[in-house]
C-alpha cells in the first residue's frame, strides 16, 4: 500500500468514523508514520487528539491495538466513548471477573476487537505477555509515558518495564504519548522505552484558550470561593490541594457555601472515590477537590476551570493540571493562590525526603522554575511555554499580560530583609524576622533581645503581607533559604553577599492587595467564539437536555454522546436532513445511524 493510500484511508476513518473533516498539528504523520510500522514518541498538549494518533492506526494495521494505561478506573469510560462511533474495544483489568477476562482473550486471540486496553501490571503477567505472542497485535500504544520518568511527575515504577515489549515484540510499532515532559524527561522516556531511534512528534504546548492567574493567597478558601462565584458559577471545575485533609475540609466549605462539590482522594475508600469520580464525569456543574491523585486521562471536555490552593512542585505538573480545564478549545481559567508558606512546604517536601541527593536536587530546580513562573514579572504563558524550549510572545490573555505588575527597584528593601537575618545569626524563621524588621515588640523579640539588633524597626513602613511577599520573591531568586532541619530558619545564600555589598541591584514585584473577583468573560483576547443568537441559545439547551436523558439510558458520561462544540454547530447550523447532519463536525456515521433521526426530529420540532 502507498503513502497516499495510508492517507487516503486514514483521513477516510477520521471523517466516517469520529466525524472530523481532518487532521490537526501532527496528527496526520503520526497515523502515517505508525501504520507503516513506524515507532514514535508524541508529545501533545491536552485536548489536541493524543488519542487518534493510535486508534486510527489500529483501525488500519491488520491485528488489535493493545492501549498500555494506567488508569483502570477510566477504562471503561474510554471503551464506552469508542463502541459510540462504532470501534471494537475492550479493556483486561482486575475489576473485571474471570470469566469476562477469558471472553476478551478470546476475542483478542481471534482477531475480533480493534483495540484492547491494559494496565502495565497486567501486561508484565506471564498470562497477558503469552496471550499477545499468540495473538496477532497490530500496534502497542503506552500512553501517559511520562509515569515511566524519575523525573517526571507521576512516576510509576512498573512504566520502566515497559521495555520488554521492544525485546518480545520487535516487529510491532510502538508509540508513547505525553501532554508534558521537559527535555531531561523526553530523553529518559526514550531510554528506559527503548524509543532512542524511534520519530519524535514534538507539538506546540500552547493552549491559548486558558487563561493563567496567580493571586497572592491571603484567605485561600474564600477567595477560591469569589473566584468560582465570580466566574464560573454553575461551572464543571477541579480544585487542586496538596493534603487530604485540605481537600476534605475545602469540599465541606464549598458545599456549605452552595457550590456542588465533591472530594476525591487516595486515602478514601475506593467505593466512594469511584463514585465522585463518576459523577463528576457524568453530571453538569460539578466542583472535584482533588489531590494529584485524580485527573490523569479524565477526559470530560467542558471543564471550565482549574485552581490551585497550593503551589504544584514542578511546572510539568501544573502543566498537566490545568491542561485538565478547556479540552472543548473553549475559553477556560487556570487559577492559583500562592503564599510564602506554600514555598516553606514545598522546600521541606524535597529536604525531607528519603531520596537520594541527585534527585533532592532535580526537584529543587524544577521547584525553582515554579517559583520563577509564580513571581514573573513577564507573561506567563512564555515563561510556560519556554520551560519546554518553545519560543514565545507575550499572549494577551495570562494575568500579567491583562494587568501588568508593578515593578520597582526592591535592592533597599531587600538589603533590610538579608541584613535583619544576618543580625538574628541566621537562626530564626519568616514571622519572627519579619517582626524584628517592623518593630513589633513581641515576646520572642525580647525574649532574644533582638529590639537591640541595628534593624530592629527599618521596615516599619510595611506591612506584614509587604514583607512576606518580598521575603517570597527573595526566596524565589535564592538569595535566602530555609533550613528545615533547624526549625525552619530562614538562611543567607552565597548569592545574597553581592546584593549586601551593593554591587547587584534586584527588582522586584510590587505587592498588590489581594481584591475580590469580579464577574468578567473568560474569553480570550486571541480566541474567537461565535455566540450563539437567542434562538440558537434555546435550541442548544434543549439539545443538552436531550443528551443528558440519552447518555443516562446509555449508562456512559454526557460528552461521550456529543461534545459541546458538535452541539453548538448544530444549533448555528440547524440540519433539516440527515445529510446535512453528517456535515457536522463530531458526527461520524456511527452517530449519525444512532442519534441522527432523534437530533433531525427535536430540530424540526423547534421549529
Amino acid at each position: 500500500m502507498t503513502d497516499s493510500d495510508t492517507s487516503a484511508r486514514a483521513l477516510h476513518l477520521l471523517q466516517t468514523v469520529f466525524g472530523y473533516p481532518a487532521f490537526r498539528g501532527h496528527q496526520g504523520a503520526i497515523v502515517e508514520h505508525i501504520a507503516a510500522g513506524g515507532d514514535a514518541l508524541v508529545l501533545m498538549p491536552t485536548g489536541a487528539g493524543k488519542s487518534l494518533c493510535y486508534q486510527i492506526p489500529a483501525l488500519l494495521r491488520e491485528g488489535v491495538g493493545v492501549v498500555v494505561s494506567p488508569l483502570i478506573a477510566l477504562m471503561q469510560d474510554q471503551v464506552d466513548a469508542l463502541a459510540e462511533v462504532g470501534v471494537r474495544a475492550a479493556f483486561l483489568n482486575s475489576t473485571q471477573t474471570f470469566e469476562e477476562s477469558m471472553r476478551i482473550e478470546r476475542l483478542v486471540r481471534t482477531g475480533g476487537l480493534d483495540l484492547v486496553y491494559v494496565a502495565p501490571e497486567r501486561l508484565m503477567t506471564p498470562r497477558c505477555l503469552e496471550l499477545f505472542e499468540a495473538s496477532k497485535i497490530s500496534l502497542f500504544a503506552i500512553d501517559e509515558a511520562h509515569c515511566v520518568s524519575q523525573w517526571g511527575h507521576d512516576f510509576r515504577p512498573e512504566y520502566i518495564k515497559l521495555s520488554i515489549l521492544h525485546e518480545r515484540f520487535p516487529q510491532v510499532p510502538r508509540i508513547a504519548l505525553t501532554a508534558t515532559a521537559d527535555q531531561q524527561t523526553r530523553t529518559e522516556i526514550a531510554h528506559r522505552l527503548q524509543l532512542d531511534d524511534a520519530m519524535k512528534f514534538v507539538s506546540s504546548f500552547d493552549r491559548p484558550n486558558i487563561r493563567y492567574q496567580i493571586v497572592e493567597k491571603a484567605n485561600g478558601r474564600k477567595q477560591l470561593l469569589d473566584f468560582i462565584e465570580g466566574e464560573h458559577a454553575g461551572d464543571a471545575g477541579i480544585v487542586y490541594c496538596l493534603s487530604r485533609k485540605k481537600v476534605e475540609e475545602t469540599a465541606e466549605f464549598l458545599n456549605s457555601q452552595g457550590v456542588n462539590a465533591l472530594p476525591y482522594h487516595a486515602g478514601m475508600d475506593f467505593s466512594e472515590r469511584s463514585k465522585n469520580q463518576s459523577r463528576f464525569l457524568r453530571e453538569e456543574s460539578i466542583v472535584m477537590v482533588a489531590t494529584i491523585a485524580f485527573g490523569m486521562g479524565i477526559d470530560k471536555p467542558d471543564v471550565r476551570f482549574v485552581a490551585h490552593l497550593d503551589l504544584p512542585k514542578s511546572i510539568e505538573g501544573y502543566y498537566q493540571e490545568t491542561g485538565r480545564a478547556g479540552r472543548d478549545g473553549q475559553p477556560a481559567n487556570a487559577w492559583m493562590a500562592y503564599g510564602l508558606q506554600d514555598v516553606v512546604q514545598q522546600r521541606r517536601m524535597i529536604d525531607e525526603s528519603e531520596a537520594d541527593e541527585t534527585f533532592k536536587r532535580v526537584q529543587g530546580v524544577k521547584l525553582d522554575a515554579m517559583l520563577g513562573l509564580c513571581e514573573t514579572l513577564s507573561c506567563r504563558r512564555m515563561r510556560l511555554l519556554e520551560y519546554f524550549g518553545q519560543p514565545a510572545t507575550p499572549c494577551g490573555n495570562c494575568d500579567t499580560c491583562l494587568t501588568p505588575p508593578v515593578s520597582y527597584d526592591g535592592t533597599v528593601q531587600v538589603q533590610k530583609m538579608l541584613s535583619t537575618i544576618y543580625r538574628v545569626d541566621q537562626r530564626f524563621g519568616a514571622l519572627h524576622v519579619i517582626d524584628v524588621l517592623r518593630g513589633v515588640d513581641s515576646e520572642k523579640v525580647k525574649q532574644w533581645r533582638h529590639e537591640q539588633v541595628s534593624t530592629f524597626g527599618i521596615g516599619a513602613d510595611r506591612s506584614d503581607a509587604e514583607w512576606r511577599a518580598l521575603l517570597r520573591q527573595v526566596i524565589a531568586l535564592g538569595l535566602v533559604q530555609v533550613d528545615h532541619e533547624a526549625y525552619s530558619a530562614l538562611k543567607l545564600t552565597d548569592a545574597a553577599k553581592p546584593v549586601l555589598r551593593g554591587e547587584q541591584k534586584i527588582q522586584l514585584r510590587q505587592y498588590q492587595k489581594p481584591v475580590k473577583a469580579k464577574r468578567t468573560s473568560a474569553k480570550s483576547t486571541g480566541y474567537v467564539e461565535s455566540d450563539l443568537s437567542g434562538g440558537e441559545q434555546t435550541l442548544f439547551d434543549k439539545l443538552r437536555w436531550w443528551r443528558v436523558e440519552t447518555a443516562r439510558k446509555h449508562n456512559v458520561p454526557a460528552y461521550v454522546i456529543f461534545h459541546d462544540a458538535t452541539m453548538r454547530e448544530i444549533a448555528k447550523a440547524k440540519p433539516a436532513s440527515m445529510a446535512e447532519l453528517r456535515n457536522i463536525t463530531g458526527v461520524g456515521e456511527k452517530k449519525l445511524e444512532t442519534y441522527g433521526e432523534e437530533i433531525v426530529a427535536l430540530i424540526a420540532e423547534f421549529g
